[in-house]
């Protein structure tokens, strides 16, 4: 009798066992689907100028990942370039800041540049408006577009209302950027 009730509770503890393996290489496979899905590519520049420009890296990676899924030859229809989606003029007049050479258009190609300027653009977004959804909502549609929305009273200026940005490609954007910076998030 004592040798069923042995084989019984050692079933059970092989059940569990068993689960317990299951669930575990689910979740581990879920994370490596994931991380596969939401990569960090071109992390040393990502963390380099990151850090230099005081923004979550983990932020830009959710950027970049809305902007041209780290495809750094994406150009957009309204002819921004690279990984951060930069427009000429924009990149122009950041690497005046920084005291770069910006000489041609095709160098936003490069996956250094493009991210250290559009950093340094979103950096610059976050401290002017002093909180994430303004700045992306400004990264997108213009800063002109942002102040004019707030003085006409579609949003405010703690982007608690985001969600009555008027252009719907800007709304989608930023709920995009946002839920993608929640999994990096989650999984970094």
């Amino acid at each position: 009798m004592l040798q069923r009730k042995e084989k019984k509770i050692l079933c059970i503890i092989t059940i569990i066992v068993i689960i317990f393996v299951l669930l575990f290489s689910v979740f581990r496979v879920q994370d490596i689907i994931l991380k596969k899905i939401y990569p960090m590519k071109y992390s040393e520049y990502v963390y380099k100028y990151a850090e230099e420009y005081e923004v979550d890296p983990l932020l830009i990676f959710a950027i970049i990942k809305v902007e041209s899924n780290f495809n750094p030859n994406v150009v957009s229809s309204s002819q921004a370039i690279g990984l951060m989606q930069l427009m000429d003029t924009t990149a122009e007049e950041l690497a005046t800041k920084l005291d770069l050479t910006f000489t041609q258009k095709s160098s936003l190609y490069n996956p250094e540049l493009n991210i250290r300027l559009g950093t340094k653009y979103f950096s610059d977004l976050l401290k002017e408006y002093n909180n994430i959804p303004l700045a992306l909502t400004a990264y997108n549609a213009g800063k002109g577009n942002v102040k004019r929305w707030i003085e006409q009273g579609t949003i405010k200026t703690d982007g608690s209302d985001i969600e009555n940005v008027p252009y719907k490609e800007t709304n989608n954007y930023v709920r995009k950027i946002l839920r993608d910076y929640n999994i990096y998030q989650k999984l970094y």
